[in-house]
């Protein structure tokens, strides 16, 4: 039988299911890419928090409705987003690699030169669901820096583990990692 965790943010409810991603460590799946009522009430939050950017960055794939949003909220006409694949229209692209705690395994994150020259000395806000080990927001960041941007925001709507504890990230909610029991039950893992 499958088991939940009992999740609010911004007056939104849900249920996720707990998902053991190694033998000692499990989430409470938190997949925002289609929920569009969560996101609704999220993305104002995290606009209020933004301090003056010209663009959002995220990277493929979750983040891209949030980003939608708040750059749609910010009055913004576009935003970018570092592609997990290189694709064929993608001219003179810059490349930086990440693991993070979800694909755990290396992945390659591309972002085309166009949108390289868009960011090249503009402010850019860094967007994703889920800040954890911070592996993606580096791959992201890393991207931003090496086309000539200056990176003025990290934000998620939640954070895990260690990036609780960073004062550089903007977040609504710490959300939690877990130690699976052979009970079936899930004891949260702290952050020291």
């Amino acid at each position: 039988m499958m088991k939940y965790f009992d999740f609010e943010i911004c007056g939104v409810k849900r249920k996720l299911p707990y998902v053991k991603i190694a033998d000692d460590k499990a989430l409470a799946s938190f997949v925002v890419i289609s929920d569009t009522e969560l996101v609704q009430a999220v993305a104002p939050e995290l606009v209020k928090r933004l301090p003056e950017v010209d663009y959002l960055m995220t990277a493929e794939a979750k983040g891209i409705c949030l980003c939608y949003e708040m750059s749609r909220l910010l009055g913004m006409k576009e935003f970018i987003v570092a592609r997990k694949s290189l694709k064929p229209y993608m001219q003179d692209a810059l490349s930086h690699k990440a693991c993070s705690i979800t694909t755990q395994k290396e992945q390659t994150l591309y972002l085309n030169g166009c949108d390289a020259e868009k960011i090249r000395g503009k402010r850019v806000a860094l967007i994703d669901d889920v800040i954890a080990t911070g592996e993606s927001l580096a791959a992201i960041e890393g991207l931003a820096v090496e086309a000539g941007a200056q990176v003025v925001a990290r934000a998620a709507i939640l954070a895990e583990l260690g990036a609780v504890k960073r004062d550089d990230i903007i977040f609504l909610k710490e959300h939690f990692v877990f130690t699976p029991h052979e009970d079936g039950t899930f004891t949260p893992i702290s952050v020291d």
